[in-house]
């Protein structure tokens, strides 16, 4: 429970972090296009930064639900992939970061399925 805090803090903070170089120092360097896929990056890393701190709260009330700690990996496995994958994108320009966003976006919404069976089987 204090891990997914934890871990849903952090993320918060990196999200703002990126968000803020992206708007002062990418704003410069990037083409219009790539700092919007920067930003899609920041949007997913911070909605789903908040989805950890759910399953921290979820565990208090659920103490025993099994799977809501798998469903908490999942999301974060998802933030590194996909919200990970567009920041590689947009920074090198790299073409084949883009076939592991949707990979990411699977985890978001497997992780979230968990989370919702691990909440109905409590």
């Amino acid at each position: 429970m204090k891990l997914f805090a934890m871990l849903g803090a952090l993320n918060m903070a990196m999200g703002v972090i990126l968000g803020a170089f992206a708007a002062h120092t990418l704003k410069q360097q990037l083409s219009a296009d790539m700092l919007a896929v920067f930003q899609v990056g920041v949007q997913y890393q911070i909605y789903h930064a908040l989805g950890l701190l759910l399953v921290s709260l979820l565990l208090l009330y659920f103490p025993n639900a099994r799977g809501l700690r798998t469903g908490g990996w999942i999301l974060l496995a998802g933030i590194i992939l996909f919200s990970g994958s567009l920041y590689l994108l947009s920074l090198t320009g790299i073409s084949w970061f883009g076939p592991v966003t949707p990979v990411g976006g699977a985890a978001f919404i497997i992780g979230w399925l968990w989370i919702a069976y691990a909440v109905i089987k409590a």
